[in-house]
């Protein structure tokens, strides 16, 4: 009925959570802390985390990395569906937001899949390269500083398989990627990397209108 996707109205966005969303009382329970907390605005949103389990699910990867934990629910979304011979490396550098994380992956009983490595993501995401994982990871999942996305995104290729998966979270930014007159110092690195993927031939991707915008592209 639709040649286009359907503006979200708030009756909509109810109705799709309550029609989609299976959320398990610990991924709730973390998710309602993390509401409480300052930088609240950086926890994922639940139907997201729900795509996540669904693509963890469909793909069965072995070796996934997170570039960004914040209190840990998309790599709690992700640990929960592995294998448990699979693992997650997740990047931070923030040990009090972590801290939560690795308290809710031992309640999840899922810690033993997880691999945190704190220090700066390109640091680690080098380190990584360095140490020949090049072309090892199944999937790999950027929610961290937008200032760094672009240099996350090529760490990223060098770190994916053929046929592996990136998605990236927040590429609509609210939706000033389609302003040009703001002030937002992140924005211009969002569009850049929009730009960039929209003409990279390294890749075949959809940019999905989940959440504040998720792009999903597979490494060819």
């Amino acid at each position: 009925m639709s040649r286009s996707t359907l503006t979200l109205t708030e009756a909509l966005k109810t109705y799709i959570l309550e029609h989609s969303l299976r959320e398990t009382p610990i991924l709730k329970e973390l998710r309602e802390q993390t509401a409480h907390h300052p930088a609240s605005s950086m926890q994922i949103a639940p139907e997201e985390g729900q795509l996540l389990r669904l693509l963890i699910k469909l793909l069965r990867p072995k070796h996934v990395l997170e570039i960004g934990t914040f209190t840990g629910y998309s790599a709690l979304c992700i640990a929960m569906e592995l294998e448990e011979s699979a693992k997650l490396v997740s990047l931070d550098i923030n040990t009090e937001y972590t801290n939560t994380a690795q308290k809710f992956w031992e309640k999840a009983g899922v810690s033993q899949k997880i691999e945190l490595r704190l220090a700066p993501a390109l640091d680690s995401l080098e380190t990584m390269i360095k140490e020949g994982q090049s072309g090892t990871f199944d999937l790999i999942f950027v929610d961290a500083d937008k200032k760094q996305y672009e240099a996350y995104y090529e760490a990223s290729l060098k770190l994916l398989r053929q046929g592996g998966l990136l998605a990236i979270d927040n590429v609509l930014w609210g939706g000033m990627v389609v302003e040009n007159d703001q002030d937002d110092p992140n924005t211009p690195h969002i569009q850049a990397l929009n730009n960039l993927i929209q003409n990279d031939n390294r890749v075949f991707h959809s940019l999905l209108p989940i959440s504040d915008g998720l792009t999903l592209a597979i490494k060819l």
